[in-house]
């Protein structure tokens, strides 16, 4: 006997905000993106003069310059970029004030899922370091919430006074995009009307950017860092490291008509599979990242023939770019879609990549335009995606889908369907 499937409730996204290596705010970060400008900076500090790799992408503007000395000085790294992102796509999305305020939703309808890679790792450091030298006393007492993994989470809920549930995934690269898939599924099950969604991480130092050149992940294009994040180029080398937030505002289509909100797109569907093949190596075929995609297209209700762009994960790793092409390839095809990359631009936030390339999705779809690949001056014959270079590519009139994809050491693959 067959059971008719139960129409779930539409899901538009109403908010955006960022703090990046790119632009401090959503605005000046797809900007960047749009320009392919790319981040990548030599690294000063002393502590760098001996590591392998001395390139990274520092966020444009601290996060401490925007929030108050307070709410900053308990927070870890990580968390205060999210904070800064979270109330800017809390006020882009209309609200003027914490759930529950005159005017504002009930704050038991608002829910947050904020994922990180590594949580905060600064702040661990950071203790460690006074306590080997003697200065346990400077110890903070807020290290164990700045440490855990659920710090950001639940700064911006107490924030946004977000009683619903406050969650934190932690699929390593992919984070972000979990967060933005696991919020998708409370709105849809009735769970909340509306869910602050995205990912942060600020891990650039010593220890984090050695190990990961340890694993050759990392570019060691030391003598020019503007040009070291280079996906599809035959030249790659690896990803730089970024630092920074994005947050997306999810929210029931009924919700945000009934209070006449502004919707940027629909969050039509969502994707999510493991590759069971290795811990930091994707299956080379792309077939995890595959399945992600048959079943984000399957959740939307949209044909390979619907998208027109993919915001892909594109690492500028060597493995990485060709795994992805090949999944793209099995369900996609080689052609019809534009396909950038937000790492060329931006370096890899980890734990924020995902949710930076779900906002730059949804702001392909708003302005119709697919930003290019930095960096790509020779494309790997292996790579036979039709991959946007040079300048910006418009995206045809009418209705259309994009995909937004994630992956993360772990085999998490996890694949996002916006429409306009």
């Amino acid at each position: 006997m067959s059971v008719a499937r139960t129409r779930l409730p539409e899901v538009v996204v109403t908010g955006l905000g960022a703090t990046t290596p790119l632009g401090g705010d959503a605005p000046a970060t797809w900007e960047g993106i749009v320009a392919g400008r790319s981040a990548a900076r030599a690294l000063t500090e002393p502590w760098a003069e001996a590591l392998p790799v001395r390139i990274a992408a520092r966020a444009a503007v601290e996060p401490d310059t925007v929030l108050d000395r307070t709410r900053a000085r308990r927070l870890d790294r990580a968390a205060r970029f999210a904070l800064v992102a979270a109330e800017e796509a809390w006020r882009d999305a209309g609200f003027r004030g914490p759930a529950g305020d005159h005017g504002q939703p009930p704050a038991e309808r608002v829910g947050v899922v904020m994922g990180s890679g590594i949580g905060g790792v600064g702040a661990l450091l950071r203790a460690q370091e006074q306590l080997r030298t003697g200065r346990e006393r400077a110890i903070s007492p807020y290290t164990v919430p700045m440490v855990m993994v659920n710090g950001a989470a639940g700064a911006v809920s107490l924030a946004l006074n977000a009683q619903a549930a406050a969650l934190s995934p932690a699929g390593a690269c992919a984070a972000g995009a979990e967060a933005v898939a696991a919020g998708l599924d409370m709105i849809r099950l009735g769970r909340a009307d509306v869910v602050a969604v995205g990912g942060s991480e600020a891990v650039i130092g010593p220890l984090t950017l050695t190990a990961f050149a340890s694993m050759h992940a990392v570019s060691r294009r030391n003598d020019d860092p503007a040009g070291a994040s280079r996906p599809y180029d035959k030249q790659r080398d690896g990803f730089v490291l970024g630092e920074g937030a994005a947050v997306l505002v999810l929210e029931s289509a009924e919700h945000a008509r009934a209070r006449g909100a502004r919707v940027h797109c629909v969050l039509a569907g969502a994707g999510v599979s493991a590759d069971a093949h290795h811990m930091v190596r994707p299956e080379p075929d792309g077939l995890g990242l595959a399945s992600a995609l048959r079943k984000a297209l399957a959740d939307a209700g949209l044909t390979p023939a619907d998208v027109k762009h993919v915001s892909a994960h594109a690492t500028s790793t060597p493995q990485g770019d060709i795994a992805e092409s090949r999944a793209l390839n099995h369900v996609l095809g080689e052609s019809g879609y534009a396909v950038s990359a937000v790492k060329s631009a931006a370096g890899h936030l980890i734990g924020g990549s995902g949710a930076l390339g779900a906002l730059a999705a949804v702001l392909s779809l708003r302005d119709r335009t697919a930003p290019p690949v930095a960096n790509l001056a020779d494309q790997d014959d292996a790579i036979t995606l039709d991959v946007v270079r040079i300048v910006p590519r418009a995206l045809p009139a009418g209705d259309l889908a994009a995909l937004s994809n994630a992956a993360g050491f772990g085999g998490h693959n996890v694949v996002l369907a916006f429409r306009s």
